[in-house]
């Protein structure tokens, strides 16, 4: 990702968004409204660091609505990453209200989180 192209997408996105995150994509709806696309980046989730786990794909997705950007509404469409733990078979997610307690992060990304922990 070039220099240019990650600061835009730094003052676009909420802040700290890029650290759990990648973006996949960018598309107009015929509504108009601008639908931004997100994966959960393949990093172990806390206390998970050492344990074998396997990436087994995403959650449903979800979206959340985001502040407008020149006039368009905007959505973004959140895939959240499952993994397994390969000794028991237990499927798990990261806890985004654990993330919001533990990190130093901005008001922003807080409620921003807490509008994907319930999906």
């Amino acid at each position: 990702m070039s220099a240019a192209y990650q600061t835009l997408v730094r003052l676009i996105l909420p802040e700290g968004m890029l650290e759990y995150f990648e973006l996949t994509g960018v598309q107009p709806s015929a509504s108009g409204q601008l639908n931004i696309y997100l994966e959960e980046k393949n990093l172990p989730p806390a206390g998970y660091e050492k344990a074998h786990i396997e990436s087994k794909g995403f959650l449903p997705e979800t979206a959340v609505q985001d502040f407008p950007i020149r006039g368009h509404k905007v959505a973004l469409c959140i895939r959240r990453r499952r993994w397994e733990i390969k000794q028991s078979g237990e499927i798990i997610t990261r806890d985004w209200d654990l993330v919001r307690k533990g990190a130093r992060m901005p008001t922003e990304f807080g409620t921003f989180l807490k509008g994907i922990s319930l999906g």
